[in-house]
C-alpha cells in the first residue's frame, strides 16, 4: 500500500499539482476509493488508518521532491503531530508553530465543539512545503461499533467555527451538539456572555431553566450540504454497492485500449489483461471526475481486499501494477509521457464507453477472481489461497 499509494500520489501531483492532491484527500468518496484500490478492506474503519499510514511511509523519501509531508496517525502518533509539524517548519521554512496550533485546534473542535458520540483516536495532518494542508480525523463509537471520519481543507477555510469541515463520513446519530454550525453563532455568543458574568447563581438558574419542557421550534436548514459518505452495514461487496455500468466501462476500457497500448504499458514480459483491468481502475483514481467515486466498492475489484472481500489480494497483479506505474511516473519526470498518457487513455476510454458497455454478472466476476486467485498469488489475512 505504501508503494502504490506513493506512486498514485506522484501521478496526481505530476498531472494536477500538490493542491489537487490535498483536495482529493479532503473528499470522503475519493479517500475511500483510494483505500479500496490499494487493497484495503473497502468498508472498514481501518481504511483511514491504513491510507494515512501508507502515505506517511511511502511519501517520506519523496517529501522534499513532492513538497508533501504526512504527520500524525493513530493513538500516540496523533499526539506527536505538533512536534512533527514544528520540525517540518524548520526544514522547509514555514511557520511550524502556527501549524501545530492548527492541529491542536482542529482536534479540539472535533472532540469538544462537535459532540456526536465519537471519541477521536486518529489525527492525520498532510501539509505542503508552502503551508497548505488537509486534516483527516477519525472517531469511534464503541457501543455502536461505528467510526466517523472528519475532513478539513485549508483552501477556502475562513475560520474554525463556521462550518469548517470539507466533509464528514458516517451515519447520522440524530441530534448532536455542533457548535461549528453557522446557526450556532448565538449559542457561542451566549456561552461567552454567561461565563463573563462570573455569577454562579445565574449559571445555576439557566441550568434549571433547561430542565423545563419547552416546545421545540424547527429551525430552517440553510446549511449547505457537505459530501457525506454513508457506508452500508455489511462488509462483503455486493452488486448493489457497485455502479455496474462504470465497472463494465473499466473492463471494456482495459479490453479496448490494452492491446493498443501494450507497447507503452506492458513492457514487462508476462503481464496480461488482468493487470490492465487493475490499471484501468488505478487510472480512474488518478484522473476520474469527483462524481465517479460515489461507489468506492467498485475500486476493490482492482486488487481485492485483505479480508477476502470481494476476493483475496492478487499479489502478482498488485506487483505488476506497481512496476508499470513506477515506470510510467519515472519516465514522466524525464518528460517522456508515453506511458502516463497510455494510462490516462484507459480512463478516457472508460468514460466514452460507459453508456453502452456490457459485461458478465457481478457474481460471475467475483467467482472468476476466486477461481484464478491461487495463480495470481492471492493472499489475505487468512493466508495464501
Amino acid at each position: 500500500m505504501a508503494k502504490l499509494g506513493a506512486l498514485i500520489t506522484e501521478a496526481v501531483v505530476h498531472h494536477y499539482g500538490r493542491e489537487e492532491m490535498l483536495r482529493r484527500l479532503s473528499h470522503p468518496f475519493w479517500f475511500q476509493s483510494f483505500g479500496a484500490v490499494m487493497g484495503m478492506d473497502w468498508h472498514s474503519s481501518g481504511v483511514t488508518t491504513s491510507v494515512l499510514g501508507a502515505l506517511k511511509r511511502g511519501l517520506k523519501p519523496l517529501s522534499a521532491e513532492l513538497g508533501l509531508h504526512v504527520c500524525g496517525g493513530r493513538g500516540s502518533h496523533s499526539r506527536r503531530t505538533p512536534t512533527e509539524l514544528i520540525d517540518i517548519g524548520y526544514r522547509v521554512g514555514i511557520d511550524g508553530s502556527a501549524l501545530a496550533n492548527v492541529s491542536r485546534l482542529i482536534a479540539k473542535v472535533d472532540s469538544a465543539a462537535v459532540q456526536d458520540g465519537f471519541d477521536l483516536y486518529l489525527h492525520g495532518f498532510i501539509v505542503t512545503s508552502d503551508g497548505q494542508w488537509v486534516v483527516v480525523q477519525q472517531g469511534m463509537n464503541p457501543e455502536r461499533r461505528q467510526a466517523r471520519r472528519y475532513h478539513w481543507l485549508s483552501e477556502g477555510l475562513e475560520n474554525f467555527l463556521d462550518s469548517p469541515h470539507s466533509a464528514i463520513e458516517g451515519r447520522s446519530q440524530g441530534n448532536i451538539i455542533n457548535l461549528t454550525d453557522r446557526r450556532a453563532d448565538r449559542s457561542r455568543s451566549g456561552q461567552l456572555d454567561l461565563l463573563a458574568t462570573l455569577d454562579p447563581g445565574r449559571i445555576a438558574r439557566e441550568a434549571v431553566a433547561l430542565d423545563r419542557p419547552t416546545a421545540v421550534v424547527p429551525h430552517p436548514c440553510d446549511e449547505p450540504l457537505l459530501p457525506h459518505l454513508i457506508m452500508p452495514e455489511h462488509h462483503d461487496v455486493r452488486e448493489s454497492d457497485v455502479r455496474m455500468k462504470r465497472l463494465y466501462a473499466n473492463l471494456a476500457a482495459a479490453a479496448d485500449r490494452g492491446p493498443t497500448d501494450y507497447p507503452e504499458l506492458l513492457l514487462v514480459p508476462g503481464v496480461g489483461p488482468r493487470t490492465v483491468r487493475a490499471l484501468a481502475m488505478v487510472s480512474e483514481v488518478i484522473h476520474g471526475a469527483p462524481c465517479r467515486f460515489s461507489d468506492p466498492a467498485r475500486f476493490s475489484l482492482a486488487h481485492g481486499g485483505k479480508d477476502r472481500h470481494p476476493f483475496p489480494v492478487p499479489l502478482k497483479i498488485y506487483d505488476e501494477t506497481i512496476r508499470i506505474l513506477k515506470s510510467a511516473v519515472a519516465k514522466g519526470k524525464l518528460a517522456r509521457e508515453d506511458e502516463l498518457a497510455a494510462l490516462r487513455r484507459l480512463d478516457q476510454q472508460a468514460r466514452r464507453v460507459e453508456h453502452y458497455a456490457m459485461g458478465p454478472d457481478f457474481k460471475e466476476i467475483v467467482a472468476g477472481e476466486f477461481r484464478d486467485s491461487a495463480g495470481f498469488g492471492g493472499r489475505s489475512v487468512f493466508g495464501w489461497e
